[in-house]
């Protein structure tokens, strides 16, 4: 376990950030490998199958993944006044609502894959093997949400490492499971979503099995796992917001989808690959902002707010030039890595990539702003604003999809992630300025209730001491008298 409210920030926001750096490599892997494997050994159509279900899998469990995160912000918080009865509460309601949506999520998504699927236009030769993959999924969704929880619940505490181990160990059977579906039992592309899942499970039963070994802070009882409805609503509060606005942006694309699905196959493909990079390379920015939730919640409880301002900015400034710079790299090698996927014998699809990538990889950095300071708030408790940027995103995607598409194809399509993190950068900009300037309000004031606490406690032995100087003043005139 990490204490974030001790030491430089930078540094410390740094060291947090690494780990949940190649944690969430391995768990981009998870998506990067099934349609590298899917692509290379069943084929195009099969990719595409897989990348036509990306915005509705991302609809469902972004809000899971959201959700949970949400969650973790109010035990972060508890961490860092070092209320420790109240971590384990937290922890214990958050299992109570991880069960609950689970459930909820599970019925709602598999029945409704078919006709997601039809309203999308997804094209028809590659609606079966979309639905077989979307559905095995949705099924696990109660293994997603349940590593998603354990982990966000231990990067709370500022243990960012354990959760990228079980990460590793996950991904190396994902990829061990991929091929001896795809290729010993011919499960098709189902057999990408069976892998995927049972990773899952394992991740979370190794996960759990941790914390009770090791973590006595997260060690629950009975009383812990009391219902209470207050203890709940206070956390959806929290949760629920943010697993929306993963909701809102993935509306955003799966409309986007569904005019990229008349595009044809060729698109789709392209636009699958091309997603898939862009994950990765936008991961470092994605962490920095994850860092950012944990340690702004962590110094919010222990009242550090000096330490807030400056972690945020110098956040920024690493985050914003590390994204420029990746972005740069991208676009210079951005046809050897989709050639990754399909080969060098898929030209077309290759050049409507790298289309993707000039418009997407040369906005990194806005999206570097996008994640710090929307990260920031969240683990302010603030969730009004984060959920009206999801909203400006979704507007974006949705004018992109309607307004451009059509005219320039998909290059128009390209646009709509550059648009979305505009749009939503504008109204997060204008409420971290508001908010960084009640921070600093804040620390004037704890600043000075110090001052005037220390003046209570100094003023009485600096009595003491005055009337010292005085009496040993007088003694010394007195003898002075006699003398004489």
């Amino acid at each position: 376990m990490r204490n974030l409210t001790i030491g430089k920030p930078l540094k410390l926001i740094v060291l947090f950030t690494i780990p949940l750096l190649i944690g969430n490599l391995f768990q981009q892997l998870y998506s990067f490998m099934d349609a590298l494997i899917v692509g290379r050994t069943i084929g195009k159509d099969a990719l595409a199958a897989v990348g036509a279900t990306s915005s509705i899998v991302f609809l469902i469990i972004g809000f899971a993944q959201g959700t949970t995160a949400g969650l973790s912000i109010l035990t972060a918080q508890a961490y860092g006044a070092h209320d420790y009865r109240r971590v384990r509460r937290s922890f214990g309601t958050s299992i109570w609502i991880t069960v609950g949506i689970s459930l909820i999520l599970t019925v709602a998504a598999v029945t409704m894959t078919r006709p997601l699927l039809t309203v999308m236009q997804t094209p028809p030769d590659i609606m079966d093997g979309s639905i077989a993959f979307v559905r095995v999924i949705y099924f696990g969704i109660i293994a997603s949400m349940s590593f998603n929880l354990l982990s966000n619940m231990l990067r709370a505490l500022g243990d960012s490492r354990t959760p990228l181990f079980f990460l590793i160990i996950a991904t190396i059977i994902n990829i061990v499971l991929d091929f001896w579906f795809i290729l010993g039992f011919h499960s098709g592309v189902a057999g990408a979503g069976y892998a995927t899942v049972s990773a899952q499970v394992i991740a979370a039963l190794l996960c759990w099995i941790y914390i009770r070994m090791r973590i006595p802070l997260l060690m629950i009882r009975r009383r812990d796992l009391r219902f209470d409805w207050h203890d709940i609503v206070q956390h959806l509060k929290v949760g629920l917001p943010m697993g929306f606005q993963m909701s809102i942006i993935a509306i955003g694309a799966v409309i986007l989808q569904v005019m990229l699905n008349t595009l044809g196959t060729n698109a789709v493909a392209a636009y699958t690959a091309a997603g898939r990079i862009d994950q990765l390379a936008t991961l470092p920015s994605a962490s920095f902002g994850v860092a950012m939730a944990t340690f702004a919640a962590q110094n919010l409880g222990a009242k550090e707010y000096g330490r807030i301002r400056r972690g945020v900015y110098q956040t920024l400034m690493v985050n914003v030039g590390l994204s420029a710079v990746l972005g740069v790299v991208i676009i210079l090698f951005s046809k050897p890595l989709v050639n990754l996927f399909l080969g060098p014998n898929q030209p077309a699809v290759t050049a409507l990539a790298q289309t993707y990538f000039h418009f997407n990889a040369s906005m990194y950095w806005l999206l570097a702003i996008l994640f710090t300071i929307r990260n920031l708030l969240q683990g302010l408790g603030q969730t009004l604003v984060p959920t009206v940027a999801g909203f400006f995103e979704l507007g974006m995607r949705a004018f992109a999809a309607i307004f451009l598409v059509v005219p320039f194809g998909f290059a128009g399509a390209s646009a709509a992630n550059p648009l979305a993190w505009f749009g939503s950068v504008l109204v997060l900009v204008s409420s971290y300025v508001r908010t960084m300037r009640r921070i600093r309000q804040q620390e004037d004031e704890l600043a000075l209730k110090k001052r005037l606490i220390d003046r209570q406690r100094v003023s009485p032995l600096a009595s003491v001491k005055r009337f010292l100087r005085v009496h040993a003043l007088l003694n010394a005139f007195t003898g002075a008298e006699i003398c004489t």
